[in-house]
């Protein structure tokens, strides 16, 4: 299949770790905030909490055929079963992002892999709930498929709003994270 502007992303790890709410929000600033199609689609293991569970996002320029991702052009990863599960699928050449203290790469990767301490990070904020934002940060920095802007508008939308200013600093922090992965400047953990 001809992919022409259609990107496909996938994050994925486990319940109770907003990868559900990431995705929506990845669709939200798409198409709220930058003119863009998305379709988002979500998948949960049999448990609420603690089970496997992954959400996809189409992007394209033009209305979306098929909402399905089958073949990421981005991964995000959250936990060692969502890797197990979903590593060997992202597209050749792609990114994969991962949460480094949750993530135990076994290497032959396709992608170029980027680690990001979203859990430490978000540890160290005070609130281990916004590692998923800190993932959306990184996300944002490390591709040039959602802005910035775009992505913290579609984020402060969908928090509840007494935590808006802790998701605020929450993405700003992986963004620049992420920049930083970009250019090759070293990050301290």
């Amino acid at each position: 299949m001809n992919k022409g502007t259609r990107k496909e992303i996938r994050m994925a790890g486990f319940g109770g770790q907003g990868i559900v709410l990431s995705t929506v929000i990845m669709g939200r600033a798409v198409a709220m905030y930058m003119g863009m199609h998305a379709a988002v689609m979500e998948s949960y293991g049999p448990e609420s909490r603690g089970g496997a569970c992954t959400g996809g996002v189409v992007i394209d320029e033009e209305p979306v055929d098929y909402p399905y991702v089958v073949s990421p052009d981005i991964l995000m990863v959250m936990s060692q079963e969502a890797y197990t599960k979903f590593g060997g699928t992202v597209e050749a050449g792609g990114i994969l992002i991962v949460d480094e203290d949750l993530v135990e790469l076994s290497g032959g990767d396709r992608a170029k892999v980027f680690r990001v301490p979203a859990t430490r990070m978000a540890e160290s904020l005070g609130k281990k709930i916004v590692a998923n934002i800190i993932m959306l940060g990184a996300f944002t920095g490390l591709s040039d498929i959602i802005t910035f802007e775009a992505m913290k508008k579609a984020i402060l939308a969908m928090v509840p709003p007494h935590t808006r200013d802790l998701n605020q600093k929450a993405v700003l922090q992986g963004y620049e994270y992420g920049l930083k992965l970009k250019t090759g400047v070293e990050v301290a953990p």
